[in-house]
């Protein structure tokens, strides 16, 4: 069993330079191959269609639409994971389709946290281990990796699971599961955290936590969330939501309560 240090608050997202929005996509396509027509020609299917998109920190966005409406492809280009057909994507002010691959990494280590439906913890680390490999894996060494190990004490706390950091997956609930995946994505203190459907597999109960964690998380480290989610009931925890539909999302600017913008569409 490892020896944890007394748990203190984290730290937010890393510092950076400029005043841009963690989130800034403009007129972003996307096509994918899809067969031939019976003419034997290549066919294509668009899955993001001109969609413009800012994000401002200290704000969740609930993304909601339809199965199929472009919602997952949207967070994998946000992500850096796919390339977009046309248009741009900006992260903290970097132009993703303009970076080759090895800085395309870097950005998405050092200020992306994803937080994929399925929690995809390894069955033989304790949670504590979970996170402190995430920040191993992103190149964290020597006495950087001590203060690591405090930072996933951190974490876990901040999610409540300061008394389950020595257990393995199959000792947590779905829940515990999918906090210790959200914590995970935030060791490397992002400014973007890009959600795929987080409630998809619990009850509700847990689902209203997991949510009200979100938020909570959003606001005390200052991120900027994009949470995609079919519980619309949940929507309003978030401070803006904006639907997508056939690639595209509504053209309404979303507010936050006090009616300051949280997310620009376009």
């Amino acid at each position: 069993m490892d020896n944890h240090t007394a748990a203190a608050r984290p730290d937010g997202p890393r510092e950076h330079s400029t005043d841009d929005p963690a989130l800034r996509v403009t007129d972003l396509g996307l096509e994918y191959p899809d067969g031939t027509d019976e003419r034997g020609e290549p066919r294509t299917v668009r899955a993001l269609d001109r969609v413009s998109l800012e994000l401002a920190v200290g704000t969740m966005t609930a993304l909601v639409g339809p199965s199929g409406s472009g919602k997952s492809s949207l967070l994998a280009v946000a992500a850096g994971l796919v390339r977009p057909s046309s248009g741009s994507v900006s992260v903290v002010g970097r132009r993703l389709e303009e970076l080759p691959e090895r800085e395309l990494a870097g950005i998405r280590r050092e200020h992306t946290g994803i937080v994929f439906q399925q929690p995809n913890l390894l069955a033989s680390l304790t949670a504590h281990e979970q996170l402190v490999l995430a920040a191993h894996v992103a190149g964290v060494r020597g006495k950087e990796l001590a203060r690591a190990r405090s930072r996933a004490d951190e974490l876990l706390a901040q999610v409540g699971l300061e008394n389950c950091a020595d257990r393995r997956p199959h000792q947590l609930s779905g829940g515990q599961r999918q906090r210790v995946n959200i914590a995970r994505a935030l060791m490397n203190r992002p400014h973007l955290l890009l959600v795929d459907e987080p409630t998809a597999a619990l009850d509700h109960a847990r689902s209203r936590s997991i949510m009200e964690l979100l938020a909570d998380l959003t606001h005390s480290f200052g991120l900027a969330s994009l949470v995609v989610t079919h519980d619309t009931e949940f929507v309003p925890l978030a401070n803006a939501c904006v639907s997508m539909q056939d690639g595209r999302l509504d053209t309404e600017q979303a507010t936050t309560a006090s009616g300051r913008a949280a997310a620009t569409v376009a």
